[in-house]
Protein backbone atom coordinates (compact mmCIF):
# COMPACT_ATOMS: atom_id res chain seq x y z
CA UNK A 1 0.00 0.00 0.00
CA UNK A 2 3.20 2.19 0.36
CA UNK A 3 5.92 3.39 -1.63
CA UNK A 4 3.09 4.62 -4.86
CA UNK A 5 3.29 8.47 -6.06
CA UNK A 6 -0.73 8.24 -6.47
CA UNK A 7 -2.92 5.43 -4.77
CA UNK A 8 -5.59 3.88 -7.10
CA UNK A 9 -8.20 5.63 -4.77
CA UNK A 10 -6.54 9.15 -6.29
CA UNK A 11 -6.29 8.20 -9.61
CA UNK A 12 -10.07 7.39 -10.25
CA UNK A 13 -11.14 10.40 -8.00
CA UNK A 14 -8.82 12.73 -10.23
CA UNK A 15 -10.21 11.41 -13.55
CA UNK A 16 -13.41 11.27 -12.32
CA UNK A 17 -13.03 14.85 -11.72
CA UNK A 18 -10.92 16.05 -14.75
CA UNK A 19 -12.35 14.01 -17.53
CA UNK A 20 -16.26 15.75 -16.96
CA UNK A 21 -13.90 19.09 -17.49
CA UNK A 22 -11.76 18.40 -19.95
CA UNK A 23 -14.93 17.31 -22.09
CA UNK A 24 -16.55 20.35 -21.88
CA UNK A 25 -13.69 22.38 -22.46
CA UNK A 26 -12.95 20.63 -26.21
CA UNK A 27 -16.41 20.50 -26.68
CA UNK A 28 -16.51 24.56 -26.26
CA UNK A 29 -13.44 24.48 -28.47
CA UNK A 30 -14.98 22.45 -31.12
CA UNK A 31 -18.41 23.28 -31.33
CA UNK A 32 -17.33 26.91 -31.65
CA UNK A 33 -20.74 28.81 -32.40
CA UNK A 34 -18.99 32.08 -31.79
CA UNK A 35 -16.27 31.26 -34.75
CA UNK A 36 -19.21 30.57 -37.29
CA UNK A 37 -20.28 33.67 -36.40
CA UNK A 38 -17.53 36.02 -37.02
CA UNK A 39 -17.03 34.02 -40.55
CA UNK A 40 -20.62 34.78 -41.05
CA UNK A 41 -20.42 38.48 -40.66
CA UNK A 42 -17.71 38.03 -42.76
CA UNK A 43 -19.16 37.13 -45.71
CA UNK A 44 -21.81 39.44 -45.18
CA UNK A 45 -19.30 42.29 -45.05
CA UNK A 46 -17.28 40.82 -47.95
CA UNK A 47 -20.83 41.04 -50.23
CA UNK A 48 -21.96 44.46 -49.02
CA UNK A 49 -18.14 45.83 -50.36
CA UNK A 50 -18.51 44.07 -53.09
CA UNK A 51 -21.61 45.34 -53.68
CA UNK A 52 -20.18 48.94 -53.73
CA UNK A 53 -16.88 47.96 -55.56
CA UNK A 54 -19.25 46.99 -58.50
CA UNK A 55 -21.36 50.17 -57.75
CA UNK A 56 -18.02 52.38 -58.32
CA UNK A 57 -16.13 50.40 -61.19
CA UNK A 58 -19.87 50.50 -62.86
CA UNK A 59 -19.72 54.28 -62.99
CA UNK A 60 -15.98 55.41 -63.31
CA UNK A 61 -13.95 52.69 -65.05
CA UNK A 62 -16.18 51.89 -68.14
CA UNK A 63 -15.41 52.54 -71.39
CA UNK A 64 -16.70 52.85 -74.90
CA UNK A 65 -15.36 50.86 -78.28
CA UNK A 66 -15.92 52.74 -81.48
CA UNK A 67 -18.44 50.09 -82.41
CA UNK A 68 -20.43 51.42 -79.88
CA UNK A 69 -20.01 48.42 -76.83
CA UNK A 70 -19.04 49.09 -73.23
CA UNK A 71 -16.10 47.78 -71.71
CA UNK A 72 -14.55 47.74 -68.16
CA UNK A 73 -11.37 50.02 -68.62
CA UNK A 74 -8.06 47.48 -66.95
CA UNK A 75 -5.92 50.83 -66.47
CA UNK A 76 -8.78 53.00 -64.59
CA UNK A 77 -9.77 50.04 -62.73
CA UNK A 78 -6.65 48.74 -61.45
CA UNK A 79 -6.02 52.19 -59.17
CA UNK A 80 -9.41 52.30 -58.37
CA UNK A 81 -9.42 49.10 -56.84
CA UNK A 82 -5.79 49.77 -55.08
CA UNK A 83 -7.20 52.74 -53.77
CA UNK A 84 -11.03 51.19 -52.79
CA UNK A 85 -8.24 47.51 -51.04
CA UNK A 86 -6.11 50.36 -48.76
CA UNK A 87 -8.19 50.04 -46.12
CA UNK A 88 -9.05 46.84 -45.53
CA UNK A 89 -6.97 43.18 -45.98
CA UNK A 90 -9.02 42.60 -48.90
CA UNK A 91 -7.90 41.01 -52.44
CA UNK A 92 -10.38 42.54 -55.59
CA UNK A 93 -9.55 41.05 -59.10
CA UNK A 94 -12.33 42.23 -61.82
CA UNK A 95 -13.02 40.10 -64.58
CA UNK A 96 -14.42 41.03 -67.74
CA UNK A 97 -17.58 40.02 -69.34
CA UNK A 98 -15.64 37.28 -70.99
CA UNK A 99 -14.31 35.75 -67.81
CA UNK A 100 -10.94 36.98 -68.29
CA UNK A 101 -9.41 38.68 -65.27
CA UNK A 102 -8.75 42.11 -66.03
CA UNK A 103 -7.51 44.20 -62.93
CA UNK A 104 -6.23 42.86 -59.44
CA UNK A 105 -5.60 44.90 -56.56
CA UNK A 106 -2.16 43.03 -55.88
CA UNK A 107 -0.60 44.18 -59.61
CA UNK A 108 0.60 47.84 -59.79
CA UNK A 109 1.30 48.96 -63.66
CA UNK A 110 4.22 51.31 -63.69
CA UNK A 111 6.65 52.16 -66.33
CA UNK A 112 8.54 48.83 -65.67
CA UNK A 113 5.62 46.98 -66.20
CA UNK A 114 3.15 44.85 -63.56
CA UNK A 115 4.45 44.78 -60.15
CA UNK A 116 3.01 42.12 -57.57
CA UNK A 117 2.37 44.04 -54.33
CA UNK A 118 2.47 41.63 -50.86
CA UNK A 119 1.05 42.88 -47.48
CA UNK A 120 4.03 41.80 -45.01
CA UNK A 121 2.88 40.74 -41.58
CA UNK A 122 4.19 42.96 -38.18
CA UNK A 123 7.14 41.01 -36.83
CA UNK A 124 6.28 38.73 -33.81
CA UNK A 125 7.24 40.47 -30.64
CA UNK A 126 6.17 37.28 -28.53
CA UNK A 127 8.72 36.24 -25.62
CA UNK A 128 9.59 32.89 -25.77
CA UNK A 129 6.96 31.32 -23.46
CA UNK A 130 4.04 32.96 -25.61
CA UNK A 131 5.61 31.43 -28.05
CA UNK A 132 5.67 27.67 -26.52
CA UNK A 133 1.92 28.25 -25.68
CA UNK A 134 0.99 29.29 -29.15
CA UNK A 135 2.65 26.36 -30.61
CA UNK A 136 1.02 24.32 -28.02
CA UNK A 137 -2.55 25.93 -29.01
CA UNK A 138 -1.71 25.57 -32.45
CA UNK A 139 -0.88 21.83 -32.09
CA UNK A 140 -3.96 21.43 -29.97
CA UNK A 141 -6.19 22.96 -32.87
CA UNK A 142 -4.57 21.18 -35.22
CA UNK A 143 -6.13 18.01 -33.35
CA UNK A 144 -9.39 19.35 -33.44
CA UNK A 145 -11.32 17.93 -36.47
CA UNK A 146 -12.73 20.52 -38.35
CA UNK A 147 -16.54 20.59 -39.23
CA UNK A 148 -16.13 20.97 -42.80
CA UNK A 149 -13.59 19.76 -45.67
CA UNK A 150 -13.33 23.53 -48.39
CA UNK A 151 -11.77 22.74 -51.55
CA UNK A 152 -8.67 25.18 -52.27
CA UNK A 153 -8.85 27.77 -54.02
CA UNK A 154 -7.99 28.01 -57.67
CA UNK A 155 -4.28 28.67 -58.09
CA UNK A 156 -3.90 29.90 -61.59
CA UNK A 157 -2.70 33.31 -62.87
CA UNK A 158 -3.99 35.22 -64.13
CA UNK A 159 -7.44 33.69 -62.76
CA UNK A 160 -10.46 33.36 -65.30
CA UNK A 161 -14.25 33.09 -63.82
CA UNK A 162 -14.76 29.67 -65.40
CA UNK A 163 -11.68 28.72 -62.22
CA UNK A 164 -14.83 29.75 -59.94
CA UNK A 165 -18.58 29.08 -60.23
CA UNK A 166 -19.35 32.27 -58.43
CA UNK A 167 -17.99 34.12 -60.86
CA UNK A 168 -19.91 32.58 -63.55
CA UNK A 169 -23.26 33.20 -62.19
CA UNK A 170 -22.24 36.56 -61.28
CA UNK A 171 -21.54 37.17 -64.62
CA UNK A 172 -25.08 36.14 -65.14
CA UNK A 173 -25.98 38.78 -62.67
CA UNK A 174 -25.99 37.12 -59.42
CA UNK A 175 -24.81 38.10 -56.00
CA UNK A 176 -22.67 35.43 -53.90
CA UNK A 177 -20.16 34.10 -51.19
CA UNK A 178 -18.09 31.45 -51.19
CA UNK A 179 -15.18 29.62 -48.81
CA UNK A 180 -11.81 28.04 -49.92
CA UNK A 181 -8.51 26.49 -48.47
CA UNK A 182 -5.67 28.48 -48.83
CA UNK A 183 -2.11 27.25 -49.27
CA UNK A 184 -1.07 27.77 -45.87
CA UNK A 185 -4.61 25.53 -44.43
CA UNK A 186 -5.92 28.53 -43.49
CA UNK A 187 -9.76 29.71 -44.98
CA UNK A 188 -9.83 31.97 -47.61
CA UNK A 189 -13.14 34.09 -47.66
CA UNK A 190 -15.01 35.71 -51.00
CA UNK A 191 -17.93 37.58 -52.29
CA UNK A 192 -18.67 38.48 -55.74
CA UNK A 193 -21.09 41.29 -57.36
CA UNK A 194 -21.50 42.24 -61.22
CA UNK A 195 -20.21 45.40 -62.52
CA UNK A 196 -23.39 46.81 -64.42
CA UNK A 197 -23.73 49.83 -66.80
CA UNK A 198 -27.40 50.89 -67.36
CA UNK A 199 -28.25 47.01 -66.19
CA UNK A 200 -25.82 45.62 -68.53
CA UNK A 201 -23.53 42.94 -66.95
CA UNK A 202 -20.11 44.30 -68.24
CA UNK A 203 -18.12 42.29 -66.06
CA UNK A 204 -17.79 41.49 -62.17
CA UNK A 205 -15.82 42.08 -59.10
CA UNK A 206 -14.71 39.48 -56.83
CA UNK A 207 -13.18 40.18 -53.14
CA UNK A 208 -10.98 37.43 -51.12
CA UNK A 209 -9.71 37.45 -47.58
CA UNK A 210 -7.86 35.46 -45.40
CA UNK A 211 -8.89 34.57 -41.94
CA UNK A 212 -5.90 36.12 -39.66
CA UNK A 213 -8.62 38.09 -37.93
CA UNK A 214 -11.21 35.66 -37.16
CA UNK A 215 -8.12 33.36 -36.24
CA UNK A 216 -6.59 36.40 -34.20
CA UNK A 217 -9.94 36.69 -32.57
CA UNK A 218 -10.95 32.97 -32.01
CA UNK A 219 -7.84 32.39 -30.43
CA UNK A 220 -7.97 34.95 -28.02
CA UNK A 221 -11.42 33.83 -26.62
CA UNK A 222 -9.82 30.53 -26.74
CA UNK A 223 -7.26 31.69 -24.72
CA UNK A 224 -9.31 33.12 -22.43
CA UNK A 225 -11.34 29.76 -22.13
CA UNK A 226 -7.99 27.82 -21.85
CA UNK A 227 -6.94 30.21 -18.83
CA UNK A 228 -9.93 29.94 -17.29
CA UNK A 229 -9.51 25.97 -18.07
CA UNK A 230 -6.33 26.53 -16.32
CA UNK A 231 -7.47 27.76 -12.90
CA UNK A 232 -10.69 25.47 -12.65
CA UNK A 233 -8.02 22.19 -13.50
CA UNK A 234 -5.84 23.36 -10.72
CA UNK A 235 -8.43 24.12 -8.32
CA UNK A 236 -9.89 20.94 -9.76
CA UNK A 237 -6.89 18.59 -9.05
CA UNK A 238 -6.04 20.35 -5.56
CA UNK A 239 -9.81 19.60 -4.21
CA UNK A 240 -9.68 15.94 -5.94
CA UNK A 241 -6.42 15.59 -3.80
CA UNK A 242 -7.45 16.59 -0.80
CA UNK A 243 -10.51 14.48 -1.42
CA UNK A 244 -8.67 11.40 -1.91
CA UNK A 245 -6.46 12.09 1.01
CA UNK A 246 -9.54 12.67 3.06
CA UNK A 247 -10.53 9.13 1.97
CA UNK A 248 -7.60 7.33 1.12
CA UNK A 249 -4.99 8.38 3.94
CA UNK A 250 -7.58 7.15 6.85
CA UNK A 251 -9.07 3.80 4.79
CA UNK A 252 -4.88 2.88 4.71
CA UNK A 253 -4.87 3.15 8.58
CA UNK A 254 -7.96 1.04 8.91
CA UNK A 255 -6.62 -1.22 6.51
CA UNK A 256 -2.96 -0.91 8.54
CA UNK A 257 -4.32 -2.17 11.61
CA UNK A 258 -6.72 -4.90 10.56
CA UNK A 259 -3.24 -6.61 9.44
CA UNK A 260 -1.53 -6.05 12.38
CA UNK A 261 -4.55 -7.50 14.50
CA UNK A 262 -4.61 -10.53 11.48
CA UNK A 263 -1.67 -11.07 12.11
CA UNK A 264 -2.04 -10.62 16.01
CA UNK A 265 0.38 -7.96 16.81
CA UNK A 266 -2.25 -5.79 17.93
CA UNK A 267 -5.55 -5.38 20.28
CA UNK A 268 -8.83 -4.55 19.61
CA UNK A 269 -8.15 -0.82 20.24
CA UNK A 270 -5.52 -1.15 17.89
CA UNK A 271 -8.39 0.25 15.02
CA UNK A 272 -8.13 3.97 14.66
CA UNK A 273 -11.48 5.83 16.06
CA UNK A 274 -13.34 8.25 13.27
CA UNK A 275 -16.19 8.59 14.54
CA UNK A 276 -15.84 11.93 14.90
CA UNK A 277 -16.08 12.84 11.05
CA UNK A 278 -19.47 12.08 10.94
CA UNK A 279 -19.51 10.23 7.53
CA UNK A 280 -18.96 7.03 5.76
CA UNK A 281 -15.53 6.58 6.98
CA UNK A 282 -16.51 7.17 10.34
CA UNK A 283 -19.02 4.63 10.23
CA UNK A 284 -16.96 2.42 9.19
CA UNK A 285 -14.37 2.76 11.43
CA UNK A 286 -16.88 2.09 14.00
CA UNK A 287 -18.26 -0.93 12.78
CA UNK A 288 -14.60 -2.00 12.74
CA UNK A 289 -14.06 -1.25 16.33
CA UNK A 290 -16.71 -3.26 16.89
CA UNK A 291 -16.40 -6.09 15.12
CA UNK A 292 -13.03 -6.84 16.34
CA UNK A 293 -14.90 -6.24 19.83
CA UNK A 294 -16.84 -8.68 19.37
CA UNK A 295 -13.70 -10.79 17.53
CA UNK A 296 -11.55 -10.50 20.50
CA UNK A 297 -14.67 -11.40 23.04
CA UNK A 298 -15.40 -14.27 20.90
CA UNK A 299 -11.65 -15.23 21.03
CA UNK A 300 -11.68 -14.81 24.49
CA UNK A 301 -14.62 -16.52 25.02
CA UNK A 302 -13.88 -19.41 23.24
CA UNK A 303 -10.56 -20.01 25.68
CA UNK A 304 -12.50 -19.40 28.52
CA UNK A 305 -14.99 -21.96 27.33
CA UNK A 306 -12.06 -24.02 26.63
CA UNK A 307 -10.19 -23.87 30.18
CA UNK A 308 -14.23 -24.26 31.96
CA UNK A 309 -14.64 -27.58 29.74
CA UNK A 310 -11.10 -28.96 30.24
CA UNK A 311 -11.68 -28.59 34.06
CA UNK A 312 -15.62 -29.83 34.30
CA UNK A 313 -14.56 -32.88 32.36
CA UNK A 314 -11.38 -33.42 34.48
CA UNK A 315 -13.10 -33.59 37.45
CA UNK A 316 -15.28 -37.01 36.43
CA UNK A 317 -12.53 -38.18 34.18
CA UNK A 318 -10.84 -38.16 37.65
CA UNK A 319 -13.63 -40.04 39.53
CA UNK A 320 -14.07 -42.28 36.84
CA UNK A 321 -10.26 -43.00 36.44
CA UNK A 322 -10.08 -43.83 40.36
CA UNK A 323 -13.00 -46.14 40.53
CA UNK A 324 -11.78 -48.33 37.73
CA UNK A 325 -8.11 -48.33 39.39
CA UNK A 326 -10.14 -49.22 42.86
CA UNK A 327 -12.57 -51.65 41.42
CA UNK A 328 -10.03 -53.94 40.00
CA UNK A 329 -8.31 -53.67 43.89
CA UNK A 330 -11.69 -55.09 45.71
CA UNK A 331 -13.19 -58.18 46.67
CA UNK A 332 -16.11 -57.17 48.49
CA UNK A 333 -19.11 -57.80 45.55
CA UNK A 334 -20.88 -54.50 47.43
CA UNK A 335 -17.85 -52.30 47.38
CA UNK A 336 -18.13 -53.48 43.73
CA UNK A 337 -21.12 -52.44 43.04
CA UNK A 338 -21.08 -48.90 44.88
CA UNK A 339 -17.92 -48.35 42.05
CA UNK A 340 -19.58 -49.53 39.49
CA UNK A 341 -22.35 -47.07 40.32
CA UNK A 342 -20.13 -44.64 40.39
CA UNK A 343 -18.59 -44.97 37.41
CA UNK A 344 -22.07 -45.08 35.62
CA UNK A 345 -22.70 -41.65 36.87
CA UNK A 346 -19.42 -40.46 35.95
CA UNK A 347 -20.37 -41.54 32.40
CA UNK A 348 -24.01 -40.20 32.40
CA UNK A 349 -22.14 -36.65 33.68
CA UNK A 350 -19.89 -37.31 30.80
CA UNK A 351 -22.41 -38.06 28.33
CA UNK A 352 -24.93 -35.25 29.29
CA UNK A 353 -21.53 -32.52 29.65
CA UNK A 354 -20.52 -33.61 26.30
CA UNK A 355 -24.05 -33.19 24.22
CA UNK A 356 -24.55 -29.91 26.14
CA UNK A 357 -20.77 -28.32 25.03
CA UNK A 358 -21.95 -29.75 21.45
CA UNK A 359 -24.76 -27.66 21.42
CA UNK A 360 -23.06 -24.67 23.59
CA UNK A 361 -20.58 -24.91 20.11
CA UNK A 362 -23.12 -25.15 17.64
CA UNK A 363 -25.30 -22.33 19.10
CA UNK A 364 -23.91 -19.24 17.77
CA UNK A 365 -23.31 -20.78 14.06
CA UNK A 366 -27.21 -21.67 14.31
CA UNK A 367 -28.65 -18.53 15.73
CA UNK A 368 -26.68 -16.46 12.95
CA UNK A 369 -28.12 -18.85 9.80
CA UNK A 370 -31.68 -19.33 11.34
CA UNK A 371 -35.00 -17.72 10.13
CA UNK A 372 -36.55 -15.39 12.38
CA UNK A 373 -40.38 -16.15 12.32
CA UNK A 374 -43.41 -15.56 14.05
CA UNK A 375 -43.42 -17.00 17.29
CA UNK A 376 -47.12 -16.73 19.16
CA UNK A 377 -46.28 -17.32 22.84
CA UNK A 378 -49.92 -17.22 23.96
CA UNK A 379 -50.02 -20.45 22.03
CA UNK A 380 -46.62 -22.12 22.32
CA UNK A 381 -46.15 -22.04 26.04
CA UNK A 382 -49.65 -24.02 26.61
CA UNK A 383 -48.84 -26.55 24.11
CA UNK A 384 -45.19 -26.94 26.05
CA UNK A 385 -47.11 -27.33 28.94
CA UNK A 386 -49.53 -30.11 28.05
CA UNK A 387 -46.64 -31.73 26.04
CA UNK A 388 -44.76 -31.93 29.69
CA UNK A 389 -47.52 -32.94 31.14
CA UNK A 390 -48.48 -35.44 28.64
CA UNK A 391 -45.37 -36.76 29.21
CA UNK A 392 -44.76 -37.24 32.93
CA UNK A 393 -48.31 -39.24 32.91
CA UNK A 394 -47.27 -41.65 29.94
CA UNK A 395 -43.51 -41.90 31.48
CA UNK A 396 -44.78 -42.60 35.15
CA UNK A 397 -48.39 -43.43 34.67
CA UNK A 398 -49.45 -41.03 37.35
CA UNK A 399 -48.43 -37.79 39.11
CA UNK A 400 -45.56 -39.29 40.12
CA UNK A 401 -41.81 -39.74 39.51
CA UNK A 402 -40.04 -42.92 39.34
CA UNK A 403 -39.40 -43.56 42.92
CA UNK A 404 -43.66 -42.80 43.76
CA UNK A 405 -42.64 -39.41 44.95
CA UNK A 406 -45.06 -36.56 44.05
CA UNK A 407 -43.36 -34.33 41.40
CA UNK A 408 -44.09 -30.55 40.72
CA UNK A 409 -47.23 -29.50 38.95
CA UNK A 410 -46.97 -27.11 35.88
CA UNK A 411 -49.73 -24.38 35.48
CA UNK A 412 -50.08 -21.32 32.61
CA UNK A 413 -51.72 -18.21 33.23
CA UNK A 414 -51.83 -15.16 31.18
CA UNK A 415 -52.76 -13.30 28.03
CA UNK A 416 -53.27 -15.62 24.77
CA UNK A 417 -53.56 -12.54 22.17
CA UNK A 418 -51.03 -10.16 20.94
CA UNK A 419 -48.12 -12.07 22.35
CA UNK A 420 -46.14 -12.53 19.58
CA UNK A 421 -42.46 -12.38 19.05
CA UNK A 422 -39.76 -12.94 16.17
CA UNK A 423 -37.42 -15.64 16.47
CA UNK A 424 -36.22 -18.99 15.97
CA UNK A 425 -39.10 -21.17 17.24
CA UNK A 426 -36.88 -24.34 18.36
CA UNK A 427 -34.87 -22.04 20.09
CA UNK A 428 -37.50 -20.51 22.18
CA UNK A 429 -38.30 -23.67 22.99
CA UNK A 430 -35.63 -24.82 24.07
CA UNK A 431 -35.07 -22.17 26.47
CA UNK A 432 -38.35 -22.43 28.43
CA UNK A 433 -37.62 -26.43 28.87
CA UNK A 434 -34.72 -25.51 30.42
CA UNK A 435 -36.36 -23.06 32.70
CA UNK A 436 -38.96 -25.55 33.19
CA UNK A 437 -36.11 -28.06 33.89
CA UNK A 438 -34.87 -26.11 36.33
CA UNK A 439 -37.68 -25.57 38.59
CA UNK A 440 -38.83 -29.09 38.26
CA UNK A 441 -35.06 -29.70 40.01
CA UNK A 442 -35.85 -27.48 42.68
CA UNK A 443 -39.49 -27.33 43.19
CA UNK A 444 -40.29 -29.89 46.29
CA UNK A 445 -42.59 -33.01 45.97
CA UNK A 446 -46.34 -31.44 45.42
CA UNK A 447 -45.26 -28.11 44.53
CA UNK A 448 -46.26 -25.73 41.79
CA UNK A 449 -44.68 -24.44 38.94
CA UNK A 450 -45.81 -21.24 37.02
CA UNK A 451 -45.92 -19.78 33.45
CA UNK A 452 -47.53 -16.59 32.82
CA UNK A 453 -47.18 -14.54 29.87
CA UNK A 454 -47.74 -11.21 29.43
CA UNK A 455 -47.50 -7.70 26.93
CA UNK A 456 -45.83 -5.41 28.02
CA UNK A 457 -46.22 -1.86 25.89
CA UNK A 458 -43.94 -3.13 22.93
CA UNK A 459 -42.70 -6.25 25.20
CA UNK A 460 -43.18 -9.70 25.74
CA UNK A 461 -42.81 -11.10 29.43
CA UNK A 462 -42.79 -14.80 30.70
CA UNK A 463 -42.69 -15.82 33.75
CA UNK A 464 -41.64 -18.94 35.00
CA UNK A 465 -42.11 -19.05 39.03
CA UNK A 466 -41.24 -22.30 41.17
CA UNK A 467 -41.70 -22.71 45.00
CA UNK A 468 -37.85 -23.97 45.75
CA UNK A 469 -35.73 -22.09 47.98
CA UNK A 470 -34.86 -19.67 46.26
CA UNK A 471 -31.78 -17.95 44.69
CA UNK A 472 -28.68 -16.36 47.01
CA UNK A 473 -28.58 -12.81 46.49
CA UNK A 474 -25.10 -12.48 45.26
CA UNK A 475 -25.79 -15.53 42.53
CA UNK A 476 -28.27 -13.92 40.61
CA UNK A 477 -26.38 -12.78 38.05
CA UNK A 478 -23.79 -15.96 38.04
CA UNK A 479 -26.21 -18.59 37.73
CA UNK A 480 -26.24 -17.57 34.01
CA UNK A 481 -22.52 -17.95 34.12
CA UNK A 482 -21.25 -21.56 32.32
CA UNK A 483 -20.89 -24.40 34.32
CA UNK A 484 -22.35 -23.24 37.49
CA UNK A 485 -22.70 -25.85 39.96
CA UNK A 486 -25.29 -25.34 42.56
CA UNK A 487 -27.73 -27.76 42.76
CA UNK A 488 -30.28 -28.71 45.33
CA UNK A 489 -29.83 -31.78 47.81
CA UNK A 490 -30.73 -35.18 47.19
CA UNK A 491 -30.74 -34.54 43.21
CA UNK A 492 -29.16 -37.27 41.37
CA UNK A 493 -25.76 -36.43 40.38
CA UNK A 494 -24.77 -35.92 36.70
CA UNK A 495 -28.39 -34.59 35.57
CA UNK A 496 -27.26 -31.44 34.94
CA UNK A 497 -24.03 -29.71 33.63
CA UNK A 498 -24.79 -26.60 34.15
CA UNK A 499 -25.14 -25.02 30.95
CA UNK A 500 -28.79 -25.12 30.80
CA UNK A 501 -29.14 -21.54 31.69
CA UNK A 502 -25.98 -19.94 29.79
CA UNK A 503 -27.26 -21.59 27.12
CA UNK A 504 -30.76 -20.05 27.19
CA UNK A 505 -29.78 -16.36 27.89
CA UNK A 506 -27.56 -16.82 25.26
CA UNK A 507 -30.13 -17.64 22.83
CA UNK A 508 -32.47 -14.65 24.26
CA UNK A 509 -30.01 -12.01 24.04
CA UNK A 510 -29.27 -13.49 19.82
CA UNK A 511 -32.87 -12.51 20.03
CA UNK A 512 -32.73 -9.09 21.30
CA UNK A 513 -34.20 -9.85 24.34
CA UNK A 514 -33.28 -10.12 27.83
CA UNK A 515 -33.61 -12.57 30.86
CA UNK A 516 -32.59 -12.19 34.66
CA UNK A 517 -34.03 -13.83 38.08
CA UNK A 518 -35.34 -12.76 41.33
CA UNK A 519 -36.54 -14.11 44.42
CA UNK A 520 -39.89 -14.43 45.31
CA UNK A 521 -40.49 -12.92 48.64
CA UNK A 522 -43.40 -13.10 51.37
CA UNK A 523 -44.78 -11.73 54.38
CA UNK A 524 -41.91 -10.81 56.97
CA UNK A 525 -39.43 -11.59 54.54
CA UNK A 526 -39.73 -15.08 53.42
CA UNK A 527 -38.47 -16.22 50.77
CA UNK A 528 -40.98 -18.25 48.57
CA UNK A 529 -39.37 -19.45 45.61
CA UNK A 530 -37.18 -18.05 42.01
CA UNK A 531 -38.66 -16.18 39.47
CA UNK A 532 -37.27 -16.22 35.93
CA UNK A 533 -38.26 -13.07 33.88
CA UNK A 534 -37.63 -13.36 29.22
CA UNK A 535 -38.55 -9.89 28.01
CA UNK A 536 -38.71 -10.20 24.02
CA UNK A 537 -39.43 -7.27 21.52
CA UNK A 538 -42.92 -7.64 20.66
CA UNK A 539 -43.36 -8.92 16.95
CA UNK A 540 -44.91 -5.79 14.18
CA UNK A 541 -47.54 -6.76 12.91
Amino acid sequence: MTGRLLSPLTRRILIVNILPLAILVAGVLYLDEYREGLIVAELAALETQAEIFAGALGEGAIGTRPDGAQFVLPNVARPMLRRLTAPTRTRARVFAAEGSEVADSLFLTGQGGVVQVETLRPPDGSDAPTTVFNGIYDLFVALLPTGERLPPFPGSVPLRASDLPIAVAALDGGVGTSRWSNEAGGMLFGAIAPVQRFKQVLGAVLLTANSDDIDAAVRAVRFDILKVFAVVLALTVMLSLYLANAIARPVRRLAAAADRVRHGHGEADEIPDFTRRRDEIGDLSASLRDMTEALWQRIEANESFAADVAHEIKNPLTSLRSAVETVARVGDPAKQAALMDIIQDDVKRLDRLISDISDASRLDAELARGEMEAVDLGRLLPALVQVHETALVQGTGGSGDNTGRQVPTLAFSGESANCTVSGIEGRLVQVFQNLISNARSFTPPGGKISLSVRRDRGDVVVNVEDQGPGIPADSLDSIFERFYSERPEGESFGRHSGLGLSISRQIIEAHGGAIHAENIDGTGGRRLGARFVVRLRAARP
